[in-house]
């Protein structure tokens, strides 16, 4: 369940039984000295007695987002205190991605359930289906607070970053160095890329496509995280957040404060719905745990209750705002340190099955990969392009920004191919499968793709290579990545003594394992490849092939090669 819980205070006994218990006491003149004094503004301990009177309170449980538990918190102790019955109002603390799988297989107890975002609802469902479970039944009230997603930065860089607008657009241009908490457990981060998608290009998927590569580099696991990494970074950068987390995390007084920047460009807000589970229609015993004959007594209904506590919800507009929460609408003044006093408009990122697509989009972009990289260095590599220069110097320029493209948990190693490379083999293993997250591993793959000009000579090797490859890359597979070859050629098969491109298919078919899947990512360079072999060979091991005969399309076909992979083979 959660990993964190928030539970109002003791119960107090109702106004009418403690009045009762008043009355008693005056008419039988019973005031025995040290007995019942004045402490702290009540009669005590007639009120020790009075709680023994409300031994079985009627239970609500809410559970909520950990960003807005503490103020409903608050809230459920004022709603227990004022409240003429006998209730206890427990409001757990729980990240809504949790709670939406908790639902989906339909072990919550609770009563009402507030997450931070109504993408959540859909998430609930869509992995309800995917358990084979029909979808949880619930009533979706009217959200109960709002806030925009905004930037946050440091204070003390937030000077650097105000020399010029803080907008989406550098986003994606990556001008502006940005930290997104993982998606999978972020509203806010989910909210931010669908704002993120609405100022990229309708033209270009890929400017989309390549700006969730950058942000995947690194993907701390939670807002605080991401907060704490600000610190770290050698440029001035980011975090995208909410305003409501940038207000508490500066209401705990840090020693470096936060500053919530506002996208010029426009945002998006997080609704917060209130979202009423079966179990609070269910009976009142099973969901609140009152007598059976409590409506024979005159005593309100758990359903009773629970409307009376959403109706004190929507009257603690004050106590949201002071927890750093915008109205439903998204207005409402703060006086909080780091945050605007008055938000700018934003629309509410209610369409949920366009962040659904992004964030499958997202785990496909960011899946972890295990890559060996094959790059053809045979004498044609020397030749010309259309810009004059070489077809290698093409390929070093090309292959300085891909690596760019990769983030550090990315393993990478580094074979070249011509014929007889190495002796009677057409490849050369240069640098074995390690994390670039290893600076010295790094350096040697730039090294190595400096060296290549002097590598070069031979003819075209591919289909033994092509196996090779696969076979390596299959020795030490790790399931907990994708495990690929990526392999770059400027023309065809050229080894006269090696293997035909039937008996490489017929190869792969016979190594083929459905659970251990190594596809082969075929990037032509130059006008002298064989496409429609490269095709083949991509389709046998559920790969892609794709042609770069300029200089600047081998980061665009990375990117393609990466943005694909959930539709292989049928892209």
């Amino acid at each position: 369940m959660g990993r964190h819980s928030i539970s109002a205070a003791a119960k107090r006994p109702g106004r009418r039984l403690v009045l009762s218990i008043i009355a008693a006491l005056a008419v039988v003149g019973i005031v025995g000295s040290g007995v019942f004094l004045w402490v702290g503004g009540y009669l005590s301990p007639l009120f020790a007695a009075a709680d023994m009177g409300c031994t079985d309170p009627e239970q609500l449980v809410i559970v909520a987002d950990p960003s807005i538990a503490p103020a409903l918190a608050g809230i459920a102790k004022d709603f227990d205190a004022a409240s003429e019955e006998c209730v206890a109002t427990k409001v757990k603390s729980q990240d809504s991605a949790d709670t939406a799988a908790v639902l989906a297989s339909g072990n919550s107890k609770a009563d009402a359930w507030v997450p931070e975002s109504s993408v959540w609802l859909d998430r609930m469902a869509a992995t309800a289906t995917s358990l084979g479970q029909s979808a949880p039944d619930v009533d979706v009230r009217e959200s109960i607070a709002s806030t925009p997603v905004v930037f946050a930065a440091a204070a003390t860089k937030a000077t650097d970053l105000a020399t010029e607008p803080v907008t989406w657009t550098r986003v994606l241009g990556g001008t502006l160095p940005t930290i997104l908490p993982d998606p999978e457990a972020s509203a806010a981060s989910l909210a931010g890329l669908l704002a993120l998608r609405g100022h990229s290009s309708p033209d270009d998927p890929r400017q989309f496509a390549g700006a969730m590569i950058e942000l995947g580099k690194s993907i701390p696991a939670s807002t605080s995280a991401a907060f704490g990494a600000l610190g770290a970074t050698e440029q001035p950068a980011v975090v995208i957040t909410t305003e409501a987390q940038v207000a508490a995390y500066n209401l705990r007084d840090p020693a470096e404060p936060l500053v919530a920047a506002y996208p010029v460009d426009g945002t998006v807000a997080l609704d917060y719905p209130l979202v009423f589970l079966a179990s609070a229609s269910s009976g009142d015993d099973a969901a609140g745990g009152g007598s059976a004959d409590t409506a024979d007594a005159g005593v309100a209904s758990h359903s009773e209750l629970l409307g009376a506590f959403e109706a004190a919800i929507r009257e603690s507009g004050a106590e949201l705002a002071t927890a750093g929460f915008r109205a439903p609408d998204g207005s409402g003044s703060l006086e909080i340190a780091g945050v605007g006093a008055e938000a700018p408009t934003a629309e509410q990122a209610l369409d949920a099955p366009a962040q659904l697509e992004i964030l499958r989009a997202w785990g496909v972009l960011t899946l972890r990969s295990r890559m060996l990289a094959v790059i053809d260095v045979s004498g044609s590599m020397e030749e010309p392009a259309e810009n004059g220069l070489r077809r290698i110097d093409i390929f070093q320029q090309a292959a300085v920004g891909a690596m760019g493209k990769f983030s550090g948990e990315v393993e990478m190693g580094v074979w070249v191919f011509s014929t007889a490379r190495n002796g009677d083999l057409d490849y050369e293993d240069l640098s074995p499968i390690a994390p670039l997250a290893d600076a010295a591993h790094m350096q040697e793959i730039a090294g190595i793709i400096q060296s290549l000009p002097a590598r070069l000579g031979g003819a075209t090797g591919l289909y033994d290579t092509t196996l090779a490859a696969v076979q390596r890359v299959r020795e030490a597979y790790d399931p907990e990545k994708v495990n690929s070859v990526l392999l770059i050629t400027d023309g065809k098969n050229e080894d006269e003594n090696g293997i035909d491109l039937d008996t490489l298919l017929a190869e792969l078919a016979k190594i083929d394992d459905p659970t251990k899947p190594v596809p082969v990512i075929m990037i032509g360079f130059g006008p002298d490849t064989d496409l429609a072999a490269m095709q083949r060979i991509a389709q046998a091991t559920k790969g892609a092939a794709y042609s770069a005969s300029k200089p600047e399309d081998l980061g665009i076909v990375l990117v393609d090669a990466l943005s694909q992979r959930a539709c292989r083979p049928n892209c």
